[in-house]
This record gives structure tokens, C-alpha cells and sequence, in this order.
């Protein structure tokens, strides 16, 4: 049934993308200009995975990563607005240089797991990442300093909230890989 809903779902916004020029004539008409339109178009190339050499930190909510105590209001809680995550079993919360990986994107870190972009830190510039971890006893112990090779999966828009990063999450718990078109039923 999810599937059908999903299904459904492309098939509505295959549609509202029309432009309206293509929007003449009767409904028989249209699927023939489909059709037609459809055997014009090239066979789309096979997703390709960019990979980009960064050299990935950890990082913590605590003081000595963020200058904030526990009492803060703010204390958790990233430059997006959504509070920090570890979870291995899907997504983790990561920070980055925004010009080089914007908010919302998704990465896959070698030996971390799949981590999007919502917070930014005043020493990150450039290609590093800072990986959060729930303390500075497991960023040691698990991370360190490391060059690696990651795959962005996906380039953010420059947004992102509880609320999508919670939908990304779920989609990874039933599927144990990010569907393709999950973060655009997201949005």
C-alpha cells in the first residue's frame, strides 16, 4: 500500500511539473505527447556517487566543543535548529564549511555511517567535517583526526528540521540505505 501511495505520489508531481505549453489539447492528446516526448528523450546515465577527501574531527555538545554548559538554552542543539544525534544504525548530525556542504546534505563517512549537515563550526573551513559523538571519551576513543574519503549522497538546499531529519532517519531504519527519492518527499 505504501508503495501504490508512493507511486501515486511521483506520478502527481510528474504532472504539476508540466509546463502549461504542454498543457493543450484533450487528455488523449497528452499521453500521446508523453509518449512521444518520452522516446525523444536519452536513457538517463546511472546516479554517480562524487566522492570528496576531507579531513573529518569529532565534536561534542559540551563545553569544550561549543562553549556551552548543559543549562544553556542552546546547549544540543545545531546551527539548523534540529538537536545533535549519534545513532550508527542511520543518520548522525554533522558540521561543515556551508559553502562547501551546504545544510541538508547528506554524506557517507568510512567507519562513522551516514551523517548530514546541520551545524557549522568556526574551524571548519574548507573540506573538514566534524563528526558528533556524545562525548569527548568516544571521539578519541572511536574517531580522532582522520583524512577519508567520503560520498556525498546528496547536496543540501540550505535547510533542514527535526522533522526531515527525523523522516530521513526512519526511511534508513526500514531500508538500511537512503531510497533515492526520500529527502525529496521529505521537503
Amino acid at each position: 500500500m505504501q508503495y501504490e501511495r508512493y507511486l501515486f505520489r511521483q506520478y502527481q508531481r510528474h504532472f504539476q511539473r508540466l509546463e502549461h505549453s504542454e498543457m493543450r489539447g484533450t487528455p488523449e492528446n497528452l499521453l500521446v505527447q508523453q509518449r512521444s516526448k518520452r522516446s525523444e528523450e536519452p536513457k538517463a546515465a546511472k546516479k554517480t556517487v562524487k566522492t570528496v577527501k576531507v579531513v573529518a574531527t569529532g565534536y561534542t555538545a559540551g563545553y569544550e566543543s561549543t562553549g556551552k554548559h548543559p543549562n544553556h538554552p542552546q546547549y544540543g542543539i545545531t546551527y539548523s535548529g534540529v538537536k545533535v544525534r549519534r545513532d550508527k544504525d542511520t543518520v548522525s548530525t554533522i558540521a561543515a564549511d556551508l559553502k562547501i556542504f551546504p545544510l541538508g546534505t547528506i554524506l557517507y563517512i568510512p567507519g562513522y555511517g551516514y551523517g548530514v549537515v546541520a551545524d557549522k563550526g568556526s574551524a571548519i573551513k574548507g573540506n573538514k567535517i566534524d563528526l558528533y559523538f556524545a562525548t569527548t571519551k568516544q571521539v578519541f576513543k572511536e574517531w580522532g583526526k582522520k583524512e577519508v574519503e567520503v560520498q556525498v549522497i546528496r547536496k543540501g538546499d540550505g535547510k533542514l528540521t527535526e522533522a526531515m531529519l527525523n523522516k530521513l532517519g526512519k526511511a534508513m531504519e526500514v531500508s538500511k540505505e537512503i531510497p533515492e527519492n526520500v529527502w525529496d518527499q521529505a521537503i
